[in-house]
């Protein structure tokens, strides 16, 4: 039997106050085995600093050039990301021009490409906003080319049956068929993005949440550090379910199931009738009823 949704949110804010439980209670009794948690700041540290932080002007102020510098880059990386990888899946010439130089970049890192952006751009945001989409675009663009290339062929054949264009069969098939391969990239590709922003920002910026983080480790300021940490996880957290929840209203169509333990899917369930009334319309939309609730509780349940 599975858990509804508001007993599944129950159990993870369980579990998240387990965790800052074990947090508070490590770091006041100073404990040292083989981690040393007496060097921890306590719970009730990190808070009164977080609230310290947020009276003041200057946590909005990094707060808002993080958020401009990575949907910023995060948005160039999607749109750049997709239309290559779209171009390089159906277009051999594409893959033999840009393919050799795509695949010689994308292993170095993009934090790596700091000094580069150093020199190229006249500016340390535009550097920044740089590493950021370099950061995002090659899960995308990887993500983007293996969607398409993995298209079944019999789709884009009926439409050109149909007299369909090239035009046409990129609006029709191309791109609604790859979809949930591209948001699976675009929901990498932020994770990657903050990594890479936060890194850039502690280098080479002046504001932002891993500058002030790591303005705090330079002087010693322990629960600062943990102040920009939960603010980085926070924000990261935040951005990668608004992709993943747009990414489910665009593929509204795709058939879900839910899943248990092992690997096992979990079909809609029956609804239970008795002898003649199996044949019974209203009986039949009962259990269709049933089903689109089903359904709807299987997406619930797949949500972050």
């Amino acid at each position: 039997m599975t858990r509804r949704p508001l007993a599944r949110y129950a159990l993870r804010t369980v579990s998240l106050a387990a965790a800052i439980g074990l947090w508070q209670l490590l770091t006041s009794l100073d404990v040292d085995l083989w981690l040393r948690f007496s060097q921890f700041p306590t719970v009730t540290d990190v808070a009164r600093a977080f609230a310290d932080r947020l009276s003041g002007a200057d946590y909005w102020t990094d707060l808002t050039d993080s958020l401009t510098r990575i949907l910023s880059g995060f948005a160039l990386a999607s749109v750049l990301g997709v239309a290559t990888g779209v171009l390089v899946a159906r277009s051999r010439l594409a893959e033999d021009l840009l393919g050799p130089v795509l695949e010689v970049i994308r292993p170095i890192p993009a934090i790596a490409l700091v000094p580069v952006a150093i020199l190229l751009f006249p500016s340390n945001e535009q550097g920044i906003v740089f590493i950021t989409c370099t950061a995002a675009f090659f899960p995308v663009l990887v993500s983007t080319r293996h969607a398409v290339r993995a298209l079944t062929p019999v789709w884009e054949e009926a439409v050109r049956t149909m007299g369909g264009s090239r035009p046409r069969i990129l609006r029709s098939v191309v791109l609604p068929g790859a979809l949930p391969g591209i948001f699976g990239g675009l929901s990498v590709g932020i994770g990657v993005s903050w990594i890479c922003v936060i890194s850039a920002e502690m280098i080479s910026g002046q504001y932002g949440v891993g500058y002030r983080t790591w303005q705090d480790y330079t002087v010693v300021n322990y629960p600062g550090v943990f102040v920009g940490m939960v603010t980085i996880g926070l924000l990261g957290w935040v951005t990668s379910t608004a992709v993943e929840l747009l990414g489910r209203r665009l593929t509204r169509w795709l058939p879900r199931t839910s899943y248990l333990p092992g690997g096992r899917t979990r079909a809609p369930r029956p609804l239970a009738v008795s002898g003649p009334a199996h044949g019974d319309p209203q009986h039949k939309g009962q259990a269709e009823q049933q089903g689109q609730d089903d359904t709807e509780e299987a997406r619930d349940e797949h949500l972050v």
